[in-house]
């Protein structure tokens, strides 16, 4: 029976009764609108993946967004929740190890420690001695040290979902059991239609918190979900004598290497948790069975059996007990591991809410940020690495399913910076991708497009290196950024996305949402923002009149889906046509003092600066290919921006190499760009983020006070939370830094950061950090801890590179100095 009889409208409609959904109901309650939401689950409350998990919750993490959702889950399962709602939760707050065994290992652990340090975590690294004196149990061969969390811990997931539930009907909410969704389909007036097997309900907005049925629930719109259903073993031993004589529980152990899991005590017998490393098992390619309740699989020791092994030797106590408790249940694992949380490509006020792998760990955290983002049009954190649109149509169920095996391979390895991952790769290469790859290109992958990293040269293997400190490709890619301030570089920028705006109205619609002025003229280019309805960053891009009601616009990879959404979903009747044009078209960046000398001899257009301004763009033949040549450089160069229909663009590549080869021309990949951009203090998508306005951002130049846009509001709102402040920190030879350390001043955390990157023709480490308002102060003398290590730092007043920026406006060449 169900708990209510179902209504025939609400203004949100969430799908799905375990962590993630009820997580949602509840904040959704606390943001206002719980007495216009409902809450539908087929079975049970729980009754999905959210029974079956070992609940575990750590600060352990290096993402600087993940851990703020991490320290309220922790918040809140440890006091707030019961208090609020008078149910219990069944908090075990007996903290946690990480261990290390290897170097690398430890660098991750003190790169964690940075970015907990950040956070105001209670954390640290701690040798052998401090391990065991809190866990006397674990063998503890080879191990050099541990992140120590002790405000960690473990709940009971139906306990705790069950008073997240009765918090969200103390809010209003009404949950609504034993009522199926069969259907979801959006109607002509823009509601959804959620169809089920009590009735049918109409409503605003629709979330898909389903769960292993995510997937096909979005298929019921003509979505395309990206997840798949994993399964994951942990087992419970029989009674451990050695646990009667103890007065606390012992900390929950996380051994990456040597168990690929997690080990703790489950009341007095013991848990053990495996991710293994090989053969991992993927179930429901096609959809889940729909009788799926409190469902569990046979446990499948042969797969697990080398880290069961290993488990046992690193808890000795267990050898010789029984397995009391098989539990090998499914568990859905997007493309890349993280969840979808957020609005799905395509349509209106249809949220994901889904693709979860650590609910317990992450859920209410992020259903919290979802929450403010549907009620406030922005979450507080920034969720670029949630949300949904971050995957196109090339995300194929078959490539579903073997990036979910590889992302389950790597859950417990150790996440490097930049690491790359490579199964089902590649998906859409450039036109230029195997000339690249013969030049020694290494590849990353950016919304299904292969981009270059780096080149291999002076002996350096066409391979990835990995590490939180200085690799080999430090000096490869610092020969790089030399190649274009002192000569001419080239660099495949296809992967951006490149969108045209046509029609009789397209004026009217970008000019209501770009903060800028639009270019006027034929040719004119534009650097502006979109915002959203909360005033913050929705995306950064650069538009260039084509024609008459003909824009081109251009921006990051990753922001292809929500720079079309963003369009076509706040059109206001205007006649536009929007056409994506991101595989159709190649570009091509040429940057340096030589870039005009290697351009020119491909074409007859006059690059000179009368006949080819800065900022401006023009329909130029390079090579015998027509094709728009946009003067401006994110290299802060001299440089050209060449966008090529995909059929010329090798041809182009081809000519402008080998006009470049007495120049001294370099490719160049995004490596090298990324330390090009900081020398510039050119701001990128680590500080244009949901979380900020343009005056937080200082981009607020870019901004026009004498015209109305989506966000103007908040534009002007002179009272900011923090600010993007540009700073220099000392080197140490080895550690540079990758983001989310602290800012401190007088040993008080200000601020943190957000990019750092070496500065190779500076000889600088440069970073962006979102500082208190009042430490913005050029000159300033900070303190920074980057791999756990305090590290002196200023903030700096101007670009270390060509401050006054005019090298790009330069008509001659420019000998870089000695």
């Amino acid at each position: 029976m169900s708990s209510s009889s179902l209504p025939s409208h609400a203004r949100v409609v969430i799908v799905g009764g375990g962590v993630m959904g009820v997580g949602l109901a509840y904040h959704l309650g606390h943001e206002g609108w719980g007495a216009d939401t409902v809450l539908l689950e087929k079975a049970e409350l729980t009754s999905g993946s959210t029974w079956h998990a070992a609940g575990q919750i750590t600060h352990s993490t290096s993402s600087y967004s993940l851990g703020k959702c991490v320290d309220y889950n922790i918040g809140l399962y440890s006091g707030g929740l019961e208090a609020e709602t008078g149910q219990p939760v069944t908090w075990h707050g007996c903290g946690s190890f990480r261990l290390a065994y290897t170097e690398d290992e430890m660098d991750w652990l003190r790169h964690t420690l940075s970015v907990g340090r950040s956070l105001g975590f209670n954390i640290d690294l701690v040798g052998p001695e401090k391990i065991a004196e809190l866990h006397p149990f674990y063998n503890l061969d080879g191990v050099l040290g541990a992140l120590h969390t002790p405000d960690d811990g473990h709940v009971d997931p139906t306990n705790v979902t069950m008073a997240m539930a009765a918090g969200a009907r103390q809010k209003g909410v009404r949950i609504i059991r034993r009522c199926r969704a069969t259907n979801i389909t959006q109607a002509d007036s823009g509601e959804w239609v959620v169809e089920t097997d009590q009735g049918t309900i109409t409503c605003e907005h629709v979330v898909n918190a389903g769960g292993t049925y995510a997937r096909q629930m979005g298929e019921w719109s003509g979505l395309q979900l990206p997840m798949t259903s994993m399964t994951h073993h942990y087992f419970v031993t029989e009674p451990v004598p050695e646990f009667d004589a103890l007065d606390r529980e012992l900390p929950v152990i996380r051994d990456d290497r040597k168990v690929s899991g997690y080990i703790r005590m489950e009341q007095k017998r013991g848990l053990i948790g495996i991710y293994e490393k090989e053969n991992p098992n993927s179930v429901w390619h096609d959809e889940c069975p729909w009788d799926y309740e409190n469902w569990l699989f046979d446990a499948d020791y042969d797969r697990v059996m080398p880290w069961l092994e290993e488990s046992l030797n690193r808890m000795p106590i267990f050898a010789d007990l029984g397995i009391q408790r098989e539990v090998h249940g499914a568990i859905s694992h997007p493309p890349d591991g993280n969840p979808l949380i957020g609005p799905a490509p395509g349509v209106r006020n249809y949220w994901c809410c889904c693709g979860t792998q650590i609910g317990i760990g992450w859920g209410p955290g992020l259903t919290r940020e979802l929450a403010r983002w549907m009620v406030h049009g922005a979450a507080d954190i920034s969720m670029r690495d949630y949300d949904p649109r971050r995957f196109g149509n090339y995300a194929t169920k078959d490539w579903q399913v073997v990036k979910a095996h590889e992302d389950y391979c790597l859950r417990h390895e150790i996440p490097f910076p930049h690491f790359n991952r490579l199964a089902g790769r590649p998906v859409k290469p450039s036109p230029l991708y195997d000339r690249l790859k013969e030049k020694g290109a290494v590849y990353e992958e950016v919304y299904g497009h292969e981009r270059p990293r780096w080149f291999a040269r002076d002996g350096i293997e066409q391979r990835d290196y990995y590490g939180f400190t200085r690799t080999p490709v430090h000096d490869v890619v610092g020969a790089e950024c030399r190649a274009v301030r002192g000569g001419v570089g080239i660099m495949d920028i296809s992967a951006f996305t490149k969108v045209e705006v046509s029609g009789p109205d397209a004026e009217a619609l970008l000019d209501r949402l770009v903060a800028n002025r639009l270019p006027q003229k034929t040719g004119g280019i534009a650097l502006t923002h979109m915002l959203n309805r909360a005033g913050r960053i929705e995306l950064e891009t650069t538009v260039v009149k084509l024609s008459e009601g003909r824009y081109y616009l251009v921006c990051a990879a990753f922001f292809e889906q929500r720079l079309l959404d963003h369009l076509a979903q706040n059109r206001a009747g205007e006649e536009v046509t929007i056409t994506c044009l991101s595989t159709d078209w190649a570009a091509i960046a040429l940057n340096g003092p030589r870039a005009r000398d290697v351009l020119g001899a491909c074409t007859d257009a006059d690059l000179s600066n009368a006949g080819f301004r800065w900022l401006t763009a023009q329909e130029i033949t390079v090579a015998g290919v027509k094709l728009w040549a946009f003067r401006m450089s994110y290299a802060g160069e001299l440089g050209w921006e060449l966008h090529i229909p995909r059929g010329g663009a090798l041809a182009v590549y081809d000519a402008l190499w080998a006009a470049g080869v007495d120049h001294g021309i370099a490719n160049y990949g995004s490596f090298a760009m990324n330390s090009l951009r900081m020398e510039k203090a050119f701001k990128g998508a680590g500080e244009l983020t949901n979380e900020v306005t343009l005056a937080e951002a200082d981009v607020r130049r870019f901004a026009r006070t004498d015209k109305n846009y989506l966000g103007k509001d908040k534009t002007l709102d002179t009272s900011l939370r923090w600010v993007c402040a540009y700073l220099e920190i000392d080197p140490d030879g080895v550690h540079d830094g990758h983001g989310g350390e602290p800012v401190l001043i007088d040993g008080k955390v200000v601020g943190s950061t957000a990019s750092v990157a070496y500065g190779h023709t500076v000889g600088k480490i440069l970073a962006f950090a979102y500082v208190k308002p009042a430490a913005n102060v050029p000159g300033q003398e900070v303190d920074l801890i980057i791999a756990g290590q305090p590290r002196k730092g200023r903030i700096l007043g101007a670009p270390a590179h060509d401050p006054e920026s005019l090298l790009p406006r330069t008509d001659a060449i420019v000998e870089p100095a000695e």
